[in-house]
């Protein structure tokens, strides 16, 4: 059955490197069906990827390739809420060593410019401390940040 609400993501030509990526990388997730152009197109041919269906962290979503006229940015990210430094630093790993990049305060980039937020819950949970100097301490910290690191968090939030 097709989901009501589906993630759509544009990719130049890459969808199924992507969708593939994401499946082996994040629980809960897989690649469905792929959909190959039934003829040759102006922009391409015959058997090429037109879309995937896969879904993240069982948000189901819809890989287009659609070209290079629109590129992924920071308005859109998928936020992924790990348990330990050691998810922390698998995720980030992950994504930060198969082409993508650091970002600030937890946030990277895949090798397809898509933006994920590798936040611990840890650091939830300290920056929403209703001991508010507790939570600056621990939002300053984290300002300071790429990657999240959950002792240093931690340590900032007790003082």
């Amino acid at each position: 059955m097709t989901p009501r609400n589906t993630i759509c993501l544009w990719y130049d030509g890459s969808a199924l490197d992507a969708a593939r990526f994401y499946a082996e990388t994040f629980a809960d997730s897989a690649v469905g069906a792929i959909l190959r152009a039934p003829g040759d197109y102006p922009a391409g041919n015959e058997g090429n990827v037109l879309t995937v269906e896969f879904t993240v962290l069982g948000i189901p979503c819809l890989g287009l390739n659609g070209g290079p006229m629109f590129k992924h940015s920071e308005a859109f990210s998928f936020l992924v809420t790990t348990e330990d430094q050691a998810e922390t630093d698998r995720l980030w790993n992950a994504i930060v060593g198969h082409g993508g990049q650091e970002g600030q305060c937890g946030w990277c980039k895949d090798q397809w410019g898509l933006s994920w937020q590798i936040a611990p819950r840890a650091l939830l949970d300290a920056v929403a401390d209703p001991d508010r100097a507790a939570a600056k301490r621990a939002f300053d910290a984290m300002m300071g940040m790429k990657k999240i690191d959950i002792a240093a968090i931690e340590a900032a939030r007790r003082g």
